[in-house]
């Protein structure tokens, strides 16, 4: 074969320098990932960096420490919460609520934040609050008390339902068994803790 007529292979261009903004969703992104796989432990900022394809240096500019990144990273990965849908009863408000916060639990920013929870210490965990406050914990309360509010309205839940520890009940529960038993709950499992729980604990005395 003439190779003096082969056709010189095309160089290879490079990949366009990312800057701003784009670079820092870049990196936001793989420390989510990074989260989301190898847990709070396991993330490191050389890690995040070479899931970003950057260098540790463009991360160190913009978080100076790993917690600094990773509370950013949660908070921008952290959906908009809307109002849980009037269904008509109690039970079907609760029941959408459940499977919304179900898969929201087991998407990729909740498994990040449940790693967050679970791993970090006292004082890495105080960094955090505000996150996890205001991007989840107060949203959920508030959506259990437009569903126990409007339950109340029915007549379905007595009035006195609508307190601290009744919003807890949910949240606390879903929390508890994801981690101790691994519970991945099911549409079935999400139903008996809403007839065998939930629905008890709301109903009017004497019903």
């Amino acid at each position: 074969m003439d190779t003096s007529r082969r056709a010189a292979a095309p160089a290879p261009t490079a990949s366009p320098r990312r800057r701003g903004a784009v670079l820092e969703r870049a990196i936001l992104d793989a420390a989510l990932e990074q989260l989301s796989t190898v847990g709070w432990k396991g993330l490191t900022m050389e890690g995040v960096a070479t899931g970003a394809q950057t260098g540790k240096a463009a991360v160190y500019r913009r978080w100076p420490s790993k917690e600094d990144l990773v509370a950013d990273a949660l908070e921008a990965a952290l959906p908009p919460v809307g109002g849980v849908p009037d269904l008509g009863s109690v039970r079907e408000d609760l029941l959408a609520l459940c499977r919304r916060a179900r898969d929201a639990m087991f998407s990729r920013p909740g498994s990040a934040l449940r790693a967050v929870i679970h791993e970090c210490d006292q004082m890495q965990a105080e960094r955090f609050h505000g996150v996890i406050f205001d991007g989840v914990v107060e949203p959920t309360i508030q959506q259990l008390r437009d569903v126990v509010t409007r339950g109340i309205e029915r007549g379905e839940v007595r009035p006195d339902a609508a307190n601290g520890y009744v919003f807890d009940a949910i949240p606390a529960m879903m929390m508890y068994r994801s981690k101790m038993c691994s519970s991945e709950w099911s549409d079935r499992d999400l139903e008996e803790m809403v007839d065998h729980l939930m629905i008890p604990l709301l109903r009017p005395h004497g019903s």
